[in-house]
């Protein structure tokens, strides 16, 4: 407990409810008792979900541009707009949603996912149930319990196809589903979201569909939740530059909410969403970072982009081929930069332990996806080739090739 004069003031109970720090701090002090034990040995980690390659020249000269240009008179700007500017929204529109039905004044530029979705929840309020697919990213059940909302968790199985089984799931307000998914990497069929649109139709309830992973798909499978019909009226999607251009730490993001997702009383929901936006993000995000957003969406910048990301899906398929040789089953990589890694019979936490002290190598344990994710391990492909080179490598002390 921290010394000091106390205030009078109660703890929220809500933010007392939140433990998302947990999922962090576990890792890194996992990371700092491997230190202790082995400190000359090099950790490699494959647990978070960081981008590690550098972004194109052709969009960073254009971020430097754009930040030279703020020293000058005419190149200087101050406040952007919550909406962000029109230019960069109908960018979005042409390039990532053409056909599609939806329209520049849906979609609200944005600082990254995450804030995105905490204002969209800010804007639900606290009276709303959420159902969220189990495994999930934990910081989404846990923003749920900081805004006071209902979280049901729908059990995701490997004969589902890792996706929420909808036939005897109950009625919720929202529905949060993000593909492709983290952690299991695996996109959603047009089949899967069919249903998931319909049951959404018949409920009365809105879908937070989250695509942040959309351009690592390659098979065919949905990259909008808008291809499928009626989506349009019962979904709001968020988006992300973070891993479509290596934004992690440039943080640019999107989200759509078209204005024919309406409340119970007929209220367009982007109305409320603008309003919560000027109320908390009412200067938009860094007009630099829009700037390289506006440089990621042209075709140069696309093509460079999509190098990239198959550079990661390369690493996912050097990471399926140990898995497999291993006698391991894993799933996804294929539209996803995670390996979800089965391990019947054994713990989570007690194999990521393992690989940690035999090999050196950091994973993260798939239970701290919430229950249905015991007995799995979520791998990332993020990372330098020879990095995941080395980590195969080392894995074979544990695992000799069959």
């Amino acid at each position: 407990m921290a010394k000091g004069f106390p205030s009078g003031v109660e703890r929220s109970e809500l933010l007392s409810n939140c433990e998302s720090e947990l999922f962090f701090s576990k890792l890194r002090a996992k990371v700092l008792a491997h230190n202790n034990v082995h400190p000359n040995e090099k950790l490699i980690s494959l647990s978070i979900g960081d981008a590690s390659e550098p972004i194109p020249q052709i969009i960073t000269s254009v971020m430097e541009q754009f930040a030279h240009g703020l020293s000058t008179r005419e190149g200087f700007s101050g406040y952007t707009t919550h909406h962000g500017p029109e230019s960069l929204r109908t960018q979005i529109v042409e390039v990532l949603y053409k056909g599609l039905g939806v329209k520049p004044s849906d979609v609200f530029v944005s600082d990254g996912a995450k804030g995105c979705l905490a204002r969209l929840m800010m804007m639900f309020g606290s009276a709303v149930t959420m159902a969220v697919p189990d495994p999930t990213y934990p910081v989404i059940p846990q923003m749920c319990n900081l805004f006071g909302q209902n979280v049901i968790r729908l059990s995701s199985k490997p004969d589902g196809g890792f996706f929420p089984d909808l036939s005897n799931a109950p009625r919720t307000d929202l529905i949060y589903v993000c593909s492709p998914n983290n952690p299991t990497g695996i996109a959603a069929t047009r089949e899967q979201l069919a249903d998931l649109v319909s049951f959404a139709r018949k409920n009365g309830s809105i879908i937070l569909y989250d695509a942040v992973y959309a351009a690592f798909i390659a098979d065919g499978s949905p990259k909008s939740i808008y291809e499928i019909p009626g989506a349009t009226e019962v979904a709001i999607e968020i988006g992300s530059f973070s891993k479509l251009a290596g934004f992690t730490g440039v943080r640019l993001g999107w989200v759509v909410v078209p204005d024919s997702v309406v409340f119970a009383n007929g209220k367009p929901v982007v109305s409320d969403y603008s309003r919560v936006t000027l109320l908390v993000a009412p200067a938009g995000a860094s007009n630099i970072a829009q700037a390289g957003g506006s440089a990621c969406l042209t075709q140069e910048g696309i093509e460079e982009l999509m190098k990239i990301i198959e550079y990661y899906k390369e690493n996912a398929r050097i990471l399926l081929n140990a898995f497999a040789s291993f006698g391991l089953e894993a799933h996804g990589g294929l539209n996803s930069p995670y390996i979800w890694v089965q391990i019947p019979g054994r713990s989570s936490d007690e194999v990521c332990d393992e690989w940690l002290e035999r090999a050196h190598v950091l994973i993260t344990p798939g239970d701290m996806f919430g229950p249905s994710g015991e007995g799995f391990l979520r791998v990332s492909a993020f990372g330098h080739r020879e990095i995941i080179l080395e980590a195969v490598t080392r894995l074979k002390a544990i695992y000799p090739p069959m």
